[in-house]
This record gives C-alpha cells, structure tokens and sequence, in this order.
C-alpha cells in the first residue's frame, strides 16, 4: 500500500490494528493534533526498532509555593527510565533531551497545556540481586537506571495536572504480551487538585525490585513505598500504559505511534495487551501460587513456573482521610530464570503450607521416621533436626541424613531442618508434625448360606480418635457404600474380597479386606428352551436362567428321554424319536446347597413330513414341449411352496407352469407340517432347446422371379457356426455362405458365370445351443 506522500505502509497485527484505530479515533477530536498527522502515522522506512524500554515511574516533591506568584506551587519531579543495556539487545540509549507534555483535565479528558524538553539523565548501572547459593544464572542481565530531575512551577486549579512521557519499545521477548515489540510506553504522573491544595509530596518506592527471580521458587519481595505525610497507602498490580510505536522514520517518527511522540500524547492511554487468560494485570506472572502483591503492606508473593520476561504493573494509591490525592505507577520487568539450587531443605511430607513450611501427620506412630529430600546433598557440610517434645525436652540429630523422633505422646509438635547454619548457603525447612492415636478397622457379616439373600455387615472398627466415615468396597463393579453397617445383596456367585476403609476426625485412616464365600442355591430354577415344539429328531437348547450359578456348580440334567448330562449350565441336546419329554434340573452349590426341578411334559417331538412330488411330462422337454404340471406326493403336508427356477413362489399344491427358458431348472418343493414341521425335496428338469433345418431338391434361377434361390428354412435359436457349401459334380465349390438367410442363385459364388443345368451337392452345418454339431447333406437340382 501506497500512502500520499509515497512512503509505504506496514500491515499491523490485529491487536495493534485497533490499538491503532482506537487512539486515531480520539486524537482526531483534539484541537492540538494537525488532521494531517495521520497521514504520517503509519510511515515506516525501516525494518529495525530500538527496543530497550523495561520500566520507568515518575514522583514528584512539592517545594512549596512558587516565589512572587501566589496561588501557585513550585514542583520537583523525578522520572526514572529503565533500559535493557546488553549489547546483544541492540537497544536504543537513554533520550538526552526528551519531550515532556503537559496536560489539563482528567484521565479520561484533558486538553494541552505546554511542552518542554528534559536535559540528558543520571544514568546509574543496576547490578543484579543474584540469588544466592543457585546456579544456572544468566550473566548477560543488564539494567540501567536513566534519572530525569526538572522543577516546574503550576499554577492551583480545579482540575488535574498530568504530566506524559512516551517511547517506544519493549523487548520482543516479552511472553506476557502480544507482539512486544510493537508497543511503547507511557509513563505518567496526576496532579489531582486535592494533592494541588495541599501542596502534596508523592510516595516513593523503597526499593527496586529483583531483576532476576528463580523459576519454581517461591518469591517474596517487599515493594513497599514510603510518603513523606504518612497518608495511607494501598497497593495493587494494575495494567502498564501502551504508547509510542514502530514507526522510526519521517515525520511519523514523531507521532502517537513512532519512536519518539512529540510532544506525548494525551490521556485516556491504552493498557498493554497481556495474553489472556494466562495472565492478566492482575496476575501478571501466573504463578503456582499465583504472584500477588498485598493491599496492605505492598509485599509481592508466590512462585512463577514459567521461564522468561515478563512486564509487570505496581499501582500505589495515596489517600488522605479517604480522599485519593495521587496514583503512583511502576512498571519493570521481571527476567524469571531456570535456577539449580546449591542447597535446599526438603522432606518427604504430606503438604506445603507456606514458604518452607511443611506439614505431616502420623496415625498411632509416636517414633517417626523423617525423609530428608535436601539438595544438593553435595554441598551441605553440616545439619541439623531439631524437634520441641514438650515439657522442656528438645530432640537433636546432627548424625542422620534420615532421622527417627521418639515423639513421648499425641499431640502437635514443631521442629526444623538446618542445613549448613551459619554459612552463606543455608536453607532451613520448617516442621510441623500431628502425633494422633491409632485407629484399627474391622468387620463381621452375616448371611444364609444357601438363600441366595444378602449380606449384612457390621462395622467393628475402634480407635481414640472418633470415626466418621466409612468406605466399602464389596469386590464387584459398582459396589460401594459409605454406609457404617450396610446390606448387600450380590448377583453372582463367588470368593468377593470385602474391604473397609474407615477414617477418623483426625483424617487418620486403616483398612482391611476380608473374602466372603457366597455360594448360595438359586432360589428358583428357570429354564427356557430356544422351542418347546420340534419335529425329529429336534435339536433342542436348553437356557438355564437360574440365578445365582456358575461353573463352579454342579448342574445335572435329564431330558426324559433316558439320556442325562452334568457340568453344563445351559446344554443342547437331540430328540431322534417322536413324543412328550418331562426335563429334571438339579443344582448344587460348591457349598452343597441343593435344589431340584421337574418340567413335566416341557418338550413334544412331532413326525417330520415327506417332501415327494413327479412331474408330468419328466422327460422330453424343450423349447416347443415346455409347460409341466407338478403332481404333489408328499406325506404328511399341510402347506406347499414350490420354487421353479428362479421365478416366485407357487403355494398351489399341484400346479401347473410353462417355463420360459431352457436349460436345466431346479425345482424344489418345501412342505410343511400341522405342528410347524417342514421337509423338502429337489429335482432337476432339463429344458432342452430344439433347432430344425430342410432343404428344397431343387430351384430355377431363370428370372421368372419364383424359386430364383436355393435355401433351407428352419428354428435356429441359439445356434451358430453356420456354414452351407454347394459343389458340382467335379468336386468344385461353387457356392458358399454362413448367413442362413442368404441363398445360391445358380451363379458361381453368387457373382460370376452361371451354372450349367444339373445336380448339385449341398452340405449345411451348424453348432446347437449346447455345443452339439449338426450336418444335413443333400442334391440340389438346378434347372433351367
């Protein structure tokens, strides 16, 4: 894209694409912003940024009234900027003389009052806080402070100052914001008129924070402020301000979205865009515990888990007998790194209840073993367990890595790891230990042995510390209770490991498992046959629904017909012979729990029918004798069903069909008893197809126009290969053809000179639908 004045324009990423048309928006509706500018806003003729910018806050001093002019006041303010300063961040120096604006209004709505420029900073190193006794610290950090002191003096009014310094840019390294090294920054500073009349002095942060943090480990840091009237101070992470751009050259360098704004632009300023929902202004760093700064006391806690730069916001309010006077804002980066400790105390616990506090519990152990986890054990020379039994007993170990304390009775107790007290690289783990009695779990259960009912527990568990829950699993899918005594009735048979746990108020748990043997009998024996009704010999299956039972039983099984067979739940057996079977059922449990059924009459056995049937004509079919009447025979039937080929179903019983094709047919008769009974049978007709041929004796080709040709006529359906050769008396072959539609007409080969008077020989052959050769010979008696 081309702009007017032929420069080009860079495409912006989204979130700046309406960072952009948000602020035109509202810079178009000021009276100091030339309409023009924004042809400039966009205007980028190089690819490189000076990205640098890593924080800045700006506070002031009131010095009191401005000499020889009333009802104003004469202000020191302090702005401090700082930058990344590693060479290999290619970043940008510190502004000798940069612009400051002045504003008139509010936050949200203000109009320009003046702009000036700055001399060059104080610039100060700021030497990393290195953690210590860690490894794995980077060492190429380098911050520096730039310190911009000017006195200006303010008229008092009824509205608020705010003085704005923009730059841009930020490291692309950034990872809780999007495209970083886009976006600029605003440092600004409001003079309400409350702090205006009062001549107020502005809070000042005590400290700056630590440039380097360690990754997973806690961080606690103490960014309290101080103000000089004592006012009360509350603290907050907020949002830093977005402001200045990428754009580096022409006179968009200049503008809300280059470099360097000249003169900074007004308020509302936009906040920075963190990637959401990772982290917020709120929650800047994440963290497990999330990192956050105290209301009260300004203290920032918690531990980051994820390596890199992140941009964070400190908002500091000043109120006066509850009314806001000031807002002071910080921003700085945070550079979390991934750091080894040297030394850290550490034990096997139950949980973590603050910065190196660590708590356990023990149930009915008075002499506890403590697993010591301290790293690096290589570099601890020295340490100490120390315990408090009570009644002026102190326990100590500085022999076992690994220590057992005889605790004298229940009860909570405090005690501490040291490790290498004294030196430089100590780290101490702070013990807290609940001491609680015993509890032990037990049950019994009733049930009936062969009623498959059932099974009543009862609880048996004691201990001095009070139960309050109960856990029972029962050894099958979907069988638990949180019941004290409960009932539970199974569905299958078998050897069911029962185990309860129970759980005191101390949160002190035991467990036990006992196998319960429930083989009980079925209440009632339930068979199902897959058919009450077969024709002999009838395979029939027996389905034995009887519940409970399995493999284990021992099941018998008389069919009624002098045959029995045991060890099968549910068998299949054959009745060869026709009649009514009673079926006896015997089950007995692995415990010898008994129970037996008879099924009187339960299977009936009826005569199978013959299928038979002939066929009038059986023989001698073909093409022109094709029609057949069935004649039923069968013995026993009910119902037909006839299946001709590869036509429908026929349920006459003796019918009639003329068949519409040749060839070999099958047919087969399916018959049907009274009870349901059925019986077939299949034959094979033989449709044979019939081809015919005949020959004239002779013709008179003398174009009288009758009997001009010599041919034959006949039924050739299906056949092929036809030839048909006429020869003199010389044995010469004067005509021949294979179209049977074609005839001789007495010339020699149909074309050429014609025949003399006489007999001729003809021989006609052809290949019959089933491959059979067929010849006829004869004389042809040419006549003129």
């Amino acid at each position: 894209m081309i702009n007017f004045d032929g420069t080009k324009v860079r495409f912006l990423s989204q979130p700046h694409t309406i960072y952009l048309m948000q602020s035109v928006k509202r810079l178009l509706s000021r009276s100091f912003f030339p309409v023009f500018a924004l042809f400039f806003l966009l205007s980028d003729a190089t690819p490189a940024l000076a990205r640098h910018i890593i924080g800045g806050e700006i506070t002031y001093v009131c010095l009191g009234a401005t000499p020889n002019q009333p009802g104003s006041n004469r202000y020191r303010f302090t702005m401090k900027i700082y930058r990344d300063c590693r060479p290999s961040a290619g970043g940008a120096p510190f502004d000798n003389n940069p612009p400051i604006s002045i504003y008139r209004g509010t936050m949200d709505n203000s109009t320009f009052v003046t702009k000036f420029y700055l001399q060059a900073p104080l610039i100060k190193k700021l030497n990393p806080d290195t953690p210590r006794c860690v490894s794995n610290i980077p060492t190429d950090i380098c911050v520096e402070e730039g310190t911009y002191t000017f006195t200006r003096d303010l008229p008092i009014i009824t509205q608020s100052y705010v003085l704005v310094y923009q730059r841009c840019c930020r490291n692309n390294t950034i990872n809780n914001l999007i495209d970083p090294g886009d976006i600029g920054a605003t440092f600004a500073v409001e003079l309400t008129p409350e702090a205006q009349q009062l001549c107020n002095n502005s809070p000042v942060f005590n400290n700056f924070p630590p440039i380097i943090i360690c990754n997973n480990f806690p961080l606690e840091f103490d960014h309290s402020a101080t103000d000089p009237e004592g006012d009360q101070l509350v603290y907050s992470f907020c949002s830093p301000w977005a402001g200045g751009g990428n754009i580096t050259m022409g006179g968009g360098i200049s503008s809300c979205f280059g470099a360097v704004p000249d003169p900074p632009c007004p308020p509302p300023f936009d906040n920075v865009p963190f990637i959401t929902p990772t982290y917020t202004p709120g929650a800047p760093l994440g963290g497990n515990p999330v990192v956050t700064i105290n209301s009260t006391t300004g203290f920032i806690s918690g531990t980051p888990v994820k390596q890199g730069q992140f941009v964070v916001g400190v908002c500091v309010q000043e109120f006066r007998n509850g009314v806001l006077l000031s807002t002071l804002k910080r921003e700085f980066q945070f550079n979390v790194a991934g750091c080894e400790p040297q030394v850290a105390a550490n034990i096997e616990r139950d949980s973590i209840t603050g910065p190196q506090q660590f708590y356990l519990k023990s149930c009915g152990i008075n002499d506890y073993k403590f697993l010591n986890l301290s790293q690096q054990k290589s570099n601890v020379t020295n340490f100490i367990w120390e315990f408090d039994l009570k009644n002026g007993t102190i326990f100590t170990d500085t022999q076992n890595w690994d220590v057992t304390v005889p605790f004298p009775d229940t009860g909570t107790y405090a005690g501490r790891l040291l490790l290498n007290p004294g030196d430089i690289c100590s780290d101490t783990a702070f013990i807290t230990i609940d001491i609680h009695p015993d509890i032990h779990a037990d049950f019994e259960y009733v049930y009936d042995t062969c009623v498959a009912g059932p099974v009543q527990f009862t609880d048996l568990s004691f201990g001095e510390g009070v139960l309050d829950k109960w856990r029972w699993n029962f050894g099958v899918v979907n069988g638990l209770s949180n019941t004290r005594n409960p009932a539970f009735q199974y569905n299958q048979p078998g050897d069911h490991p029962v185990r309860l746990t129970v759980t005191d108020r101390n949160g002190c748990q035991d467990d036990t498992t006992k196998v319960i043997s429930w083989f009980p009998a079925p209440p009632v024996i339930i068979v199902r046959p897959d058919s009450y009704l077969g024709c002999a010999p009838a395979d029939i299956f027996f389905n034995n629904l009887s519940s409970p039972i399995d493999s284990t039983y021992d099941i018998k099984w008389n069919f009624g017909d002098g045959t029995t067979e045991e060890g099968v739940i549910s068998p299949s057996h054959l009745y060869t012979e026709t009649g009514s079977y009673t079926v006896d059922v015997e089950i007995t449990s692995p415990i010898g729990c008994k129970i037996a059924a008879s099924f009187p009459n339960l299977i009936r056995v009826e005569p199978k029918p013959t299928a038979d049937f002939t066929c009038d004509p059986d023989t001698m079919l073909s093409t022109f004798n094709n029609t057949v009447r069935f004649i039923d025979q069968s013995i026993g039937a009910v119902k037909w069903n006839w299946q001709l080929g590869k036509v429908g179903n026929i349920s006459q019983r003796n019918p009639i069909y003329t068949f519409p094709d040749t060839g070999q047919v099958r047919v087969r008769l399916l018959v049907t008893h009274p009870e349901g009974c059925q019986d077939s049978l299949v034959k094979f007709l033989d449709i044979v197809p019939f081809n015919s041929w005949t020959m004239p004796n002779a013709f008179t080709p003398n174009g009288d126009g009758t009997n001009e040709a010599f041919f034959g006529k006949g039924y050739l359906v299906g056949a092929s290969n036809f030839n048909m050769s006429i020869w003199n008396r010389w044995g010469e072959k004067v005509f021949e053809t294979q179209d049977p539609e074609e005839g001789w007409n007495g010339r020699q080969m149909n074309t050429g000179g014609m025949s003399p008077a006489g007999v001729y020989v003809y021989i006609v052959t052809f290949t019959g639908p089933r491959g059979q050769k067929q010849e006829y010979k004869g004389y042809a008696t040419l006549i003129r």
